[in-house]
């Protein structure tokens, strides 16, 4: 049986969707580090709660948790296509996961930025 794209607009769209979400579970369930980013994000919505942010304190903090589990996410897409490609170590393999992975550390290193700016003041 051949395989037919849905190219109608809406349940097109609800499949595109429907796919999204079970990457991003599937992500949450298997992937560690999505695990311990998904916790911090749980916690930092809590405490944004708890700390009565502004509405503009919690654009910032949606947006920097949003971008580190995309980032990450997008670091294990690169990660699994590298192993898939190339399954035994590999200098050159290891250097593109190595990439992969500074920018998760630059999303990361601004979400905490952005965590001490709105949280440090709630403190003193």
């Amino acid at each position: 049986m051949e395989f037919q794209k849905d190219n109608t607009f809406v349940t097109g769209r609800l499949k595109s969707m429907t796919y999204a979400f079970n990457g991003a579970v599937k992500l949450i369930r298997t992937e560690h580090s999505i695990m311990v980013q998904f916790s911090l994000g749980i916690a930092m919505t809590i405490a944004g709660f708890y700390f009565h942010i502004s509405q503009t304190e919690w654009l910032c903090q949606t947006l920097a948790i949003g971008l580190v589990l995309s980032v990450e996410g997008l670091n294990t897409a690169v990660e699994k296509i590298a192993d898939f490609i190339h399954p035994d170590y590999s200098k050159r393999i290891g250097f593109i996961k190595d990439i992969a992975a500074g920018a998760v550390f630059f999303a990361a290193m601004t979400a905490i930025a952005i965590g001490l700016i709105i949280y440090i003041p709630k403190f003193t």
